[in-house]
């Protein structure tokens, strides 16, 4: 039998722990999508709903003690000059 690749493990193969990665969370109060900057702290595939993901620990940069799991394929690294261009803007 041939072993299928956990869902979202294509998207962690371009991760590697202490990346800068970004994602997006919906602001209500805007109603527009706020983009969240972190440093990449873990990488791991655990059963969520009966079924085997990927899932990235991720210290954010904006909050000092708070550590967040996010599924892995809502993140995008961060390439050198992307945080300070969008912060310019």
């Amino acid at each position: 039998m041939n072993e299928k690749e956990q869902f979202g493990e294509l998207s962690a193969e371009e991760f590697n722990v202490g990346d800068i990665v970004q994602w997006t969370t919906w602001n209500k109060l805007s109603e527009e999508w706020d983009t969240n900057y972190g440093i990449l702290m873990k990488l791991e595939n655990v059963i969520r709903s009966n079924r085997m993901v990927s899932i990235a620990t991720v210290k954010p940069l904006n909050e000092q003690f708070e550590e967040k799991e996010l599924f892995t394929l809502s993140l995008k690294l961060v390439k050198t000059g992307e945080i300070d261009s969008e912060m310019t803007s």
